[in-house]
């Protein structure tokens, strides 16, 4: 009788119901229910970064309406329809990538974007992010694992072509990205430690000549900035000496919401993009930071165990790097406005202001949701 009532506990139905549900609109909910606390949390931070302009909370609030919308549509796509469609996909974004430096438009010294008539311009490097691991774990998930060194130097080659061409725009921010999520799908792949060691002393050998050869002006003034921003308080070291100032004058507790002095007096610049996060840190404080980094952190921890448990070595692979890319916009983010990194312009996900950053995320996590859910139905 016991037992009967256990296998009958209302609750458990309600349960299996509930988990019907949301494998039926394939959506994770936990994730989700993270994301929406992020982004809630970076439209309450925004409303004090933007000086208490409620048009640009509400473009914004928008824009998440936009992201959530494509979160939604890629989440139903099952996983074989991105692996079926990496090469046309990458194509297209070559081609996107060459037609920005032939006919791109630009702004504040920097051609990064397309106008095509009828259409919103837009950067094709941001769908690179999203592309360049999905080619990556096509191709490499195509071989046995782990992969053979020469199946590792053409992994390389997808990631660093696209690369190289968003370096010209110049976008090194992106670039760097883009570069990173194809790397960790490498990297996931099985690469040996030598092949690991060996590429680090690659990178350490040719950083001079990137110095010299590849790097533009501003960019080597950012790292010198970096390393001695009181060399120059009042030119290029005045982001890095304000936005520390802001995030050390927070405390514990922090000043409250809309009374930080550093954004608000126009000290700090791109307080609401870039620079946010010293909003947040000055008016939160140390508590205020440590909720952000936590759900952060559950937010990547929750994507790593999707990663983990996907079906097959493309959805794994996948999985994996676009987790780790989501990663490094926080790390890099956070290390740059705490000068401990060289300001690279990478907004912090989900909470500064901006529109395609955040589309290309959600998408991602779209992609995550997929490969979580339809993994669920054919296993059952």
């Amino acid at each position: 009788m016991a037992l009967g009532s256990l296998l009958n506990n209302p609750a458990d139905h309600n349960l299996g119901r509930s988990r019907g549900f949301w494998s039926a609109i394939h959506l994770d909910p936990l994730l989700l229910l993270m994301l929406l606390l992020l982004m809630g949390g970076g439209l309450f931070v925004l409303y004090s970064g933007a000086d208490r302009n409620i048009e640009v909370v509400k473009a914004q609030g928008i824009r998440f309406g936009v992201a959530l919308v494509v979160m939604f549509v890629f989440a139903q796509l099952d996983p074989a329809v991105f692996r079926r469609w990496a090469p046309w996909l990458y194509a297209v974004g070559m081609v996107g990538l060459v037609a920005v430096l032939l006919v791109g438009v630009g702004a504040k010294g920097a051609q990064r974007w397309l106008a095509i008539p009828g259409l919103p311009r837009f950067q094709p490097s941001e769908f690179m992010k999203l592309v360049v691991p999905m080619m990556a774990a096509w191709y490499l998930s195509r071989h046995f694992l782990p992969p053979r060194l020469s199946h590792v130097a053409v992994g390389l080659l997808i990631v660093l072509m696209p690369m190289a061409l968003i370096v010209q725009q110049p976008d090194l921010g992106t670039s760097l990205l883009v570069g990173m999520a194809g790397i960790f799908v490498v990297f996931f792949a099985g690469m040996s430690w030598k092949l690991i060691s060996a590429f680090f002393a690659l990178v350490s050998v040719s950083a001079p000549m990137m110095w010299f050869f590849v790097m533009r002006d501003y960019q080597k003034q950012r790292v010198l900035t970096l390393l001695d921003p009181q060399s120059d308080p009042l030119g290029a070291g005045w982001n890095i000496i304000q936005s520390k100032t802001a995030i050390g004058s927070g405390g514990v507790d922090g000043k409250g919401w809309l009374q930080g002095t550093q954004s608000h007096l126009e000290f700090l610049p791109e307080s609401h993009t870039d620079f946010i996060v010293a909003v947040l840190a000055e008016e939160f404080g140390f508590i205020g930071m440590l909720l952000l980094m936590t759900l952060y952190f559950l937010i990547i921890l929750r994507c790593l165990y999707i990663a983990v448990t996907a079906q097959d070595s493309f959805s794994r692979l996948l999985a994996g790097a676009l987790t780790m890319t989501f990663f490094i916009y926080v790390f890099v983010n956070v290390g740059m406005v705490s000068g401990l990194l060289p300001v690279v312009g990478v907004p912090l996900p989900l909470v500064s202001y901006g529109g395609t950053s955040g589309v290309t995320l959600m998408a991602a996590f779209g992609v995550l949701m997929s490969i979580h859910t339809h993994r669920r139905m054919i296993s059952a």
